[in-house]
């Protein structure tokens, strides 16, 4: 018997809903890397079947959030120092693209909402060690909103694409900084630098200060994985 198109819209909204549910919880640490997935068991905790789950997943694998095995099933993608610099190396690269062709073409409104977003991230309260719970969640949609308005007017759906792909994979290891060893720095005057550089079109000085700012991550990250 054919669905009808009520069922069928339903059986993708499940999907849908699995899949942003997955990669909500793979993206802020609650499923740790190389937690393994058993469609089982997170049918059992989002109650919304078992193909839906499994389509989430294979979506999930496409954008190489999730490893999926033979025969062994699903896992949270592993971490690890080589691919930390990999994945760091790579969005420096599209980050300098993104942002130089970005101070070229932004117009005001560009700069309206890039200076927004700092205000909006500059008054948010840093991720509390003592307790990462809502605050930290807060504060990653803000920083998110800021580093995007900077590259948002780079005139380059694919370099957006990249971008937004790596900037996802960075986010997962930010959340290991943050269970790691603490790290001095003002990351406040970190961002306000880069976005006086941004208002000023200084391309060279923004992209040297943005490089430095996710360079220091990558150390404070990779302190913590060791």
């Amino acid at each position: 018997m054919k669905q009808s198109a009520m069922e069928t819209d339903d059986s993708a909204s499940r999907t849908e809903r699995a899949y942003q549910r997955l990669r909500r919880e793979i993206l802020q640490g609650e499923l740790a890397p190389n937690e393994r997935l058993r469609v089982a068991d997170l049918e059992e905790r989002f109650e919304l079947g078992l193909t839906p789950i499994r389509e989430a997943l294979a979506r999930l694998a496409s954008e190489g959030l999730v490893s999926m095995e033979a025969r062994r099933g699903a896992r949270v993608l592993e971490t690890s120092p080589a691919e930390l610099m990999d994945l760091m190396k790579t969005r420096r690269e599209i980050e300098r693209l993104c942002l130089t062709q970005s101070i070229q073409l932004g117009d005001a409104e560009w700069e309206a909402e890039v200076v927004a977003a700092s205000h909006v991230l500059a008054r948010t309260s840093l991720p509390d060690l003592a307790d990462p719970s809502a605050i930290s969640s807060v504060w990653e949609a803000n920083h998110r909103r800021f580093h995007t308005a900077l590259v948002s007017a780079c005139g380059s759906e694919w370099l957006l694409r990249f971008w937004n792909q790596l900037v996802d994979h960075s986010q997962r290891y930010r959340k290991i900084r943050l269970k790691g060893p603490l790290v001095a720095r003002d990351v406040q005057a970190e961002h306000q630098a880069i976005l006086d550089a941004v208002l000023k079109r200084d391309a060279q000085l923004a992209v040297a200060l943005m490089d430095s700012h996710l360079r220091e991550t990558e150390e404070a990250v990779k302190a913590a994985l060791s």
